[in-house]
């Protein structure tokens, strides 16, 4: 078989366009191929030819292998196909003429036909499904809520607990409400308190300066009196 001269361009467009259309057209392997020059394979893929010039992959045996176009050639028609060779018959030989015997029907054991078993089917009791019980959690005693509250220059504490009042508001003094806000560590809350007692301070010694003069005034007269004896 003349294995040629290598793929042309035009031969590997064919190719191309063979596998495009679902077929692995045959090729043969060219002198260039080595030992399986002559041979012939199946072209199963074409890769890039920009990345490597072996860029035909053939299928040969359980293989492929990549190739270049120089290592192949198209195939002829009709090339790797084998035609199946009819057999020939062994010679018939004479074989004389077989006598049928009779056969003893006592002899020959009776095999039973297999009973059919129909599946059993078993019919489980399902047990009743348990209520979920649910958990009572006991009683907690009822909330305690303390209030300290100022109003009309006045600080007053009450208590309650629940819908009970344990303790009815009731007067305290401004610096036992100042120690009781500071126990809570909000600084908001303690800057308003300390606003509020810095209010009443300025306001107390105003009215403090305005006693001491109406006193003072009252003594002077006092003494005028005193000397008009």
């Amino acid at each position: 078989m003349d294995a040629g001269q290598g793929l042309s361009t035009d031969e590997v467009q064919s190719l191309r366009d063979a596998l495009a259309a679902g077929r692995r057209p045959r090729v043969v392997f060219t002198a260039s191929a080595g030992q399986i020059a002559g041979q012939i394979g199946q072209v199963v893929e074409l890769t890039d030819p920009e990345v490597s010039d072996e860029f035909v992959v053939v299928r040969f045996g359980r293989d492929e292998l990549p190739f270049s176009p120089a290592d192949l050639a198209m195939a002829p028609k009709g090339a790797g196909r084998r035609v199946a060779e009819p057999k020939p018959e062994p010679p018939a030989q004479e074989q004389p003429p077989a006598v049928a015997e009779p056969e003893f029907v006592l002899d020959t054991p009776r095999v039973p036909t297999p009973r059919r078993e129909e599946p059993k089917v078993e019919q489980v009791e399902k047990a009743p499904a348990r209520r979920a019980v649910k958990a009572v959690k006991p009683k907690g005693p009822a909330g305690l809520t303390v209030t300290l509250a100022y109003a009309e220059g006045e600080w007053t504490v009450a208590a309650q607990q629940g819908s009970k009042a344990l303790a009815k508001p009731y007067v305290v003094k401004p610096a036992e409400a100042l120690k009781m806000v500071a126990l809570v560590d909000v600084p908001g809350v303690q800057e308003a308190v300390e606003q509020i007692l810095g209010t009443e301070r300025a306001e107390a010694e105003q009215q403090a300066e305005k006693l001491r003069a109406e006193l003072a005034e009252i003594e002077a007269r006092l003494a005028e009196l005193r000397e008009a004896r």
